[in-house]
């Protein structure tokens, strides 16, 4: 394992990062605009599923949200990726790096999971109204986001 994280942290993304602080700072940057796309837009979808806008069409609003989610979560990811080989030894020996990356998990297997229920394609119905269980994973993904964000901030301070 060592053996492999080393690699990683030798790696030519990881060495313009480890040496360029201006670098590590757009990507860091980046991954923080990325993430604040990704949770925004699934905080506005899930307030829209508990209720909050029913002047909107969840129908309407939810495959334009889940769409933009999807994209910062890609692009979050790639580049969590890339500061995490900067210091892969350090990240995978932390405590909150590694819960962060548990509630990521969580939180993308919450939203297929809603994706693939019965109660989503009943909530995207014209004029239905939302399945208890929709707004319990609407409930649940507010709950593991958030936690995942504050998780984010603790690995700097862990």
């Amino acid at each position: 394992m060592t053996a492999l994280l080393e690699w990683l942290a030798n790696l030519p993304p990881a060495v313009l990062l480890q040496g360029s602080g201006t670098a590590y700072l757009l990507v860091n940057a980046a991954h923080i605009l990325f993430l604040g796309v990704l949770v925004g837009s699934i905080v506005a979808l899930d307030l829209r599923v508990l209720g909050m806008g029913r002047d909107i069409p969840l129908s309407v609003i939810a495959p334009y949200l889940s769409r933009v989610a999807a994209g910062g979560l890609a692009l979050a990811i790639l580049t969590g990726v890339w500061l995490f080989i900067t210091q892969p030894q350090e990240y995978v020996t932390s405590a909150a790096f590694l819960i962060k990356i548990a509630l990521v998990v969580l939180g993308v297997i919450n939203a297929l999971w809603l994706h693939a229920s019965t109660a989503w394609r009943q909530a995207l119905l014209p004029d239905a109204r939302t399945p208890r269980a929709a707004r319990m994973h609407a409930l649940a993904s507010l709950l593991i986001w958030v936690s995942a964000v504050l998780a984010g901030r603790w690995i700097a301070f862990l």
